[in-house]
This record gives structure tokens, sequence and C-alpha cells, in this order.
């Protein structure tokens, strides 16, 4: 992944619970981190984020989650994950991640989330929000594609 690309980075602390019994982070918490920092993103671009917002005309749900581990993480560190959405299709987006010990600029993980809009009654795919695209638009300008099928799933 092209670093120059992301214009967002949230910073997160490891704490003594998230390490396994060799001393690094338990391989979950990686996912629970680029999360946040996916929420972190959308709070950031002007996104409602609460439990009355989530559940209002549509819906998102992520459909998948793909890491790659790059290097450990370990108690205490200071991580810089860096994430962006990459494309938005007629019904689905996509996160991409990045993460960095911030201290030596060391890899250590690189995400893909896919997501898909869905009508709350019929939970059928549903048109991404003309809204959100605008939003992610003006925060990620030329980096961002427009794409008109959809993924196979």
């Amino acid at each position: 992944m092209d670093r120059s690309k992301f214009r967002f980075t949230h910073r997160i602390r490891v704490r003594n619970y998230e390490v396994d019994w060799q001393g690094i982070v338990h391989n979950a918490n990686y996912l629970l981190y680029f999360e946040v920092a996916r929420i972190e993103y959308l709070r950031h671009i002007g996104v409602k984020v609460d439990m009355e917002s989530i559940q209002q005309d549509s819906k998102v749900v992520l459909v998948r989650n793909e890491i790659d581990y790059r290097s450990a993480a370990h108690y205490d560190e200071l991580l810089e994950v860096l994430t962006r959405v990459s494309y938005i299709r007629n019904s689905s987006f996509a996160f991409e991640g990045i993460m960095y010990e911030s201290e030596t600029g060391r890899l250590v993980a690189e995400n893909l989330a896919i997501h898909v809009w869905i009508d709350p009654l019929s939970n059928q795919p549903f048109p991404v929000s003309d809204r959100f695209r605008e939003m992610v638009r003006s925060f990620e300008g030329e980096n961002l594609q427009f794409l008109s099928s959809e993924l196979p799933r």
C-alpha cells in the first residue's frame, strides 16, 4: 500500500491486557485497532457515529476483513494506524489500513476491510448514500475511486 495516499492517522498505545503469554499483541487485537481507526476516520470526516445513526435508514456491515501481519507489536508501543476509503462502488466501499510502530516506523500490519450498505428492513444491499460519497470525496480527493460494478463475493 502506498503510504502517501493516507490522509488520516489514529494512534493507539498497546495495553497490558492486549498481549499474550509471549509478550506480543494477540492477533485478534490488530483487527480491533484497525476498526477503532476506521470509526475515528468516519468521525473525522463528519459522519455521525452512534447507535441511533447506525440503525436508521440503512446500515453498514463488514463483509470481508483481511489482515497481513508484518511484525509483532508489544506492550506499551505506540502504534500509528493509517486508514482511508480507497473506493466506493454501488453498495460497497473499501477501507485500507496500514499500522506502524510510531518510534521506529516498523511496519506492523496491513488491512483491507470491505463494507456493504444494507437496507435495514430487507437486509439486501442498498446504494451507498450520496451524502457519504460526498463526505469521503471531499476528504480523500483524487485518491478515491468510484467504481461502477460490485466485487464478486
